[in-house]
């Protein structure tokens, strides 16, 4: 097969039971893409042909949306009588499949990251309205050490859609209680089938052995687990807490929500990062720290990733210079926490507190040459949040746009606060 549709196909990358996915290059967008093909003939018989066709249907609306840093992008779907595909976003790695072995396992707080990501991508996906039901390793792509992109929305339910639900559908090993028992599914069938692949990250095997689908489904919805920890002594007793929530067979039991996952995992390592000491800043802690800013309030949590991407943390003592007077203004810095003063010439001019941005000016008039009218140290024990000019001119026209939104909020009222103190003289 040298062409699928206008794209030119470059080299298969594997197959299933009903696809094959290609490596292929986009000479229009001058791009390479995976395209997932599905043949009809491939599908045996006429019911199966048709579910297949169903499921390719519910993937393309997907395509375009949803948009976020740990979602493989959609970008074309067709269907016709002589080929069906799904037009996606190369990534350049491989899954988590072999991580999920006894020989490969990865660190546990590399295994916290990734779950958290993604948490925080499938609570994305149900907020545009659409549940997985296939979450599974082979549906995880790792590029990186901790970056993730979740894969294969075919078996998706768009909650907000009219059409009657596909049954059967997902993988037994990964299958919540209520989708073995052809229940209503809600977000929390994702949140189950997450649980099991952090269980398997975790200890390098599954939760249920079995040497059939009726012996797995039996376990799934009458068996307990054994806790992680028994297989992997080492873990810490939060592992074993938030496998247990996240697999609890009950509704009521299980996490209710994907914040609340979330949350339980970045307070782990926050929780292993004060033991430790470590000085390291992990992704899910700059990812709630940036949440919980005003600055980053009108930001969509893509936008928050993105800032992720073009900034740099550090943690700082008291009295660290962060920047001198008359130096070039490269870089402005945001404030996680702690406290930084503002000096002109040995005099105090200000103290700026978590929250606050700092050389901001270094940024908006730089067309002129800006140059710093002051020196900024910090007070306290600080966590600094520091995005050169140049980074940030390479994010999203969307998201720079945030950024000036935000300075101009903040000249506002620092304009405000002039004018009353002006009265007040």
């Amino acid at each position: 097969m040298e062409k699928i549709g206008k794209y030119q196909v470059v080299k298969k990358l594997g197959e299933g039971a009903t696809s094959e996915v290609h490596l292929c290059h986009d000479p229009f967008a001058n791009r390479d893409v995976a395209i997932k093909v599905v043949f009809p003939d491939s599908v045996v018989d006429d019911e199966n042909r048709k579910l297949f066709k169903k499921l390719l249907i519910t993937e393309a609306p997907l395509a375009g949306k949803p948009d976020h840093p740990h979602i493989v992008q959609i970008y074309d779907a067709v269907v016709d009588e002589g080929m069906s595909y799904v037009v996606m976003e190369y990534i350049d790695g491989g899954t988590l499949e072999p991580h999920c072995n006894p020989d490969t396992l990865l660190p546990v707080d590399k295994i916290v990251q990734i779950i958290f990501k993604c948490t925080r991508a499938l609570d994305f996906a149900n907020r545009a309205g659409v549940i997985h039901r296939d979450i599974k390793p082979a549906n995880i792509l790792l590029h990186g050490e901790t970056d993730i992109k979740i894969s294969d929305f075919g078996s998706a339910l768009i909650t907000t859609s009219k059409s009657t639900q596909v049954s059967g559908i997902g993988s037994p090993a990964y299958m919540s209680p209520q989708q073995i028992k052809e229940h209503p599914l809600t977000l929390q069938t994702d949140i189950y089938s997450l649980g099991v692949v952090m269980y398997q990250l975790l200890t390098g095997q599954l939760p249920f052995q079995a040497s059939n689908n009726f012996s797995m489904m039996y376990q799934i919805t009458n068996v307990e687990p054994q806790p992680p920890s028994s297989l992997r002594p080492e873990l810490p007793p939060a592992m074993d807490r938030i496998v247990h929530k996240a697999m609890q067979k009950e509704l009521e039991q299980r996490y209710q929500d994907w914040d609340a996952f979330s949350n339980d995992l970045s307070e782990v390592f926050r929780v292993e990062k004060e033991q430790q000491k470590k000085e390291e800043f992990a992704d899910s802690e700059k990812f709630n720290n940036l949440r919980d800013l005003p600055f980053f309030a009108n930001f969509t949590e893509a936008e928050l990733w993105e800032v992720m991407r073009v900034s740099s943390w550090e943690y700082c003592k008291p009295g660290k210079v962060l920047m001198r007077e008359g130096e070039t203004g490269e870089f402005f810095c945001l404030l996680a926490s702690g406290e930084v003063k503002v000096i002109k010439q040995g005099k105090l001019l200000n103290i700026l507190n978590a929250g606050e941005c700092v050389g901001e000016m270094a940024y908006i008039s730089r067309a002129n040459g800006s140059v710093r009218t002051a020196d900024v140290a910090t007070l306290s024990d600080s966590r600094v949040i520091t995005i050169r000019n140049d980074d940030l001119d390479r994010a999203s026209d969307v998201c720079r746009h945030k950024f000036d939104r935000a300075f101009m909020a903040i000249l506002v009222e620092r304009l405000s606060l002039s004018n009353t103190r002006l009265i007040g003289i």
